[in-house]
């Protein structure tokens, strides 16, 4: 996939640390060719950061609550300001009190609920609201992360799915919103995989361990997979695809039950 996003630049949000999900698909666009800028939340996070940006070529980080309409508009701004004009937002940012993410959804808390939506769902907005006005001239491609516990029940994953199942509801609308000016608005689905964000979730290991040994394809996601496939989709390749809910699960979720060894 060398050269798909050759003078392409765009930004990266959520890199937790060199397993993120976030930081696969910054290191598939940079070996694709693109130019990349990186956000943070608070000096631990920046400090990982920070290696794993100059490792791709990146000096450009930027610390932003996206809780905080003045952190983001601040951002955006010093985004501007170095580049004109982008091509690609990836945002995969989601969070969830740990201590809900076992037991049952019934025992949800309106706080966690609330502050779950907010940043997991309500983000992507905000985000893609103010990284329209960097596209509106060129085109270009938000892209964000969701996983099956949308629109099936996954055990433990509780408030997460109910935020995931809005944050594709609002991919779809913000896909039609901003499809005239030719930005393209987009999901993508892997399955369980060995990040810091899936190991808050109660009974991680167990739903990797059953996904790797019933999907079709007999394994997880890779980070490599799901870095090729944002290379799709920011790719001048993936010109005609928005709205979408891509899956890179192993084909898991075409499943109905367990394969026979597993019953």
């Amino acid at each position: 996939m060398a050269g798909l996003l050759t003078g392409k630049r765009g930004l990266i949000m959520g890199v937790a640390n060199d397993r993120s999900i976030a930081w696969g698909i910054a290191k598939a666009m940079a070996e694709a060719g693109a130019e990349l800028a990186f956000t943070y939340q608070g000096e631990a996070f920046g400090k990982r950061l920070e290696p794993l940006a100059q490792s791709v070529g990146s000096d450009f980080m930027v610390d932003v609550d996206v809780t905080d309409d003045a952190s983001l508009d601040a951002a955006f701004e010093q985004l501007g300001g170095r580049w004109p004009a982008i091509d690609f937002v990836v945002h995969a940012i989601a969070y969830s009190d740990k201590s809900e993410l076992t037991g049952r959804f019934l025992d949800t808390s309106r706080a966690n609920f609330k502050n779950s939506l907010d940043i997991s769902a309500y983000s992507f907005i905000e985000v893609a609201r103010r990284a329209y006005p960097l596209m509106k001239e060129n085109g270009g491609t938000l892209l964000t992360l969701t996983y099956q516990g949308s629109n099936q029940v996954v055990p433990n994953y509780n408030v997460m799915g109910v935020a995931k199942a809005a944050l594709e509801s609002a991919t779809r609308y913000l896909a039609n919103d901003l499809g005239p000016e030719s930005i393209r608005v987009n999901a993508i689905s892997p399955g369980p995989m060995k990040t810091l964000a899936g190991a808050a979730i109660g009974g991680a290991r167990k739903t990797f361990k059953h996904t790797a040994q019933n999907a079709p394809m007999r394994d997880n996601a890779t980070l490599e997979a799901v870095g090729g496939t944002a290379v799709y989709l920011a790719s001048d390749a993936g010109a005609c695809t928005t709205g979408e809910i891509i899956r890179v699960d192993g084909g898991f979720h075409v499943l109905g039950m367990p394969q026979q060894d597993y019953l």
